[in-house]
């Protein structure tokens, strides 16, 4: 007899209360990097891993409703934020691989990414080519059965501590966009590679600034088809703005509830802030829900740019009434697990994955038909 959905529920709740661990992540560095590891390693040999995986990826091949349930408990029972040194490899190079990968890539990778063996950064925007990634200029010049890069990319989180990047390039400088791109698994330990950790205002040393020197790349390497990297990075771009920020958000309601409970009611002002929070996070988390559940089968579609704009819009929102509502030098608020820190942290946001503005055209164009803007 299958596991019903309340079964499963208070398996997760039973292994969880046993298992997270008792000490908060690092901010950055490696120690940031070996607590991350051990944690997914843990989460690997408990069963947890990769829960709505296919089986012939290595996961455990369960549904979305049940990694929903797996989300709500993880938040309830206050584990480690999600955002981590292997968000990208367990949210962008994991599905994106399992979608427009090879056999090969497949077998070699998934495995690594889900026993907690490897960090992975993503190299997609560049100075002047962030949400615009039809403007990029770095390129990859084919010798032999190797690409020769050279360029510079920059707000790769944690790139100095990434075994491997998911990174798109320029391979055919005469073709139009769709046809123009790479998507190809670099290794950062390829000679002509230089890392520079960028400090943010948060104080975390989170993204990086990555250049590269002649640096080759086996043609193997490259995901989806040489010249098909647009379509590749679609992919892992909807799955950055459709799912991967789930369990985020699953966390940020609970914590709307709790700043609710903590406001007194001597400040009704506040306290219809609050409730006007709750009420947005209830909407967005309903059209999540939906969106995941839609989407259970294959690669989000452009809905998924709803859910991203709306969470990252909500998250800045709900992290300033937090500041408000706890004060500057409140207990928490201050510190490098404070609220003050992911207030500042959460202006990048409404950048990552696209702009608001980016996530605005995507769904007034993809969704509701409407004219494209000026390109």
């Amino acid at each position: 007899m299958s596991e019903t959905p309340a079964q499963f529920r208070r398996r997760a709740r039973s292994w969880l209360e046993t298992n997270i661990p008792s000490d908060k992540a690092p901010l950055d560095g490696i120690a940031a990097r070996d607590y991350a590891l051990a944690w997914q390693r843990r989460q690997f040999e408990g069963g947890w891993a990769g829960l709505a995986w296919p089986k012939k990826a290595g996961g455990c091949g369960l549904s979305i409703l049940q990694q929903i349930i797996w989300y709500e408990e993880y938040a309830r029972a206050g584990a480690p934020r999600t955002l981590d040194p292997l968000f990208v490899a367990l949210n962008h190079a994991g599905p994106t691989i399992i979608a427009c990968g090879s056999a090969d890539q497949q077998a070699y990778h998934l495995p690594r990414i889900l026993a907690g063996m490897v960090v992975w950064c993503q190299g997609f925007s560049e100075p002047n080519a962030g949400s615009d990634l039809a403007g990029l200029k770095m390129r990859g010049r084919i010798e032999g059965n190797e690409l020769v890069v050279e360029g510079q990319k920059i707000w790769s989180s944690y790139a100095d501590m990434a075994v491997w990047q998911e990174l798109l390039i320029r391979t055919d400088p005469e073709a139009k966009i769709s046809a123009a791109l790479s998507w190809v698994i670099c290794p950062m330990d390829a000679p002509g590679i230089t890392v520079r950790p960028i400090l943010t205002m948060a104080g975390a040393y989170k993204y990086c600034e990555v250049f590269y020197d002649n640096v080759r790349i086996p043609l193997a390497n490259v995901v989806g088809g040489l010249n098909n990297g647009w379509a590749t990075a679609m992919s892992t771009l909807s799955f950055e703005r459709g799912t991967a920020s789930l369990g985020l958000l699953i966390a940020l309601t609970l914590r709307i509830e709790e700043m609710l409970a903590d406001c007194p009611s001597s400040r009704p002002l506040m306290k219809a802030r609050l409730a006007q929070l709750r009420a947005e996070a209830a909407a967005v988390r309903a059209t999540a829900y939906r969106v995941a559940l839609d989407n259970e089968h294959g690669v989000p579609d452009a809905s998924g740019s709803i859910v991203r704009l709306s969470f990252s819009e909500l998250e800045q929102r709900a992290t300033a009434a937090a500041v408000d509502l706890y004060g500057l030098d409140g207990a928490k608020v201050i510190g490098g697990h404070g609220l003050g820190h992911e207030y500042l942290d959460a202006f990048s946001e409404t950048i990552a994955g696209g702009t608001s503005e980016i996530q605005r055209n995507i769904i007034g164009e993809r969704l509701l038909g409407l004219p494209k803007g000026p390109r």
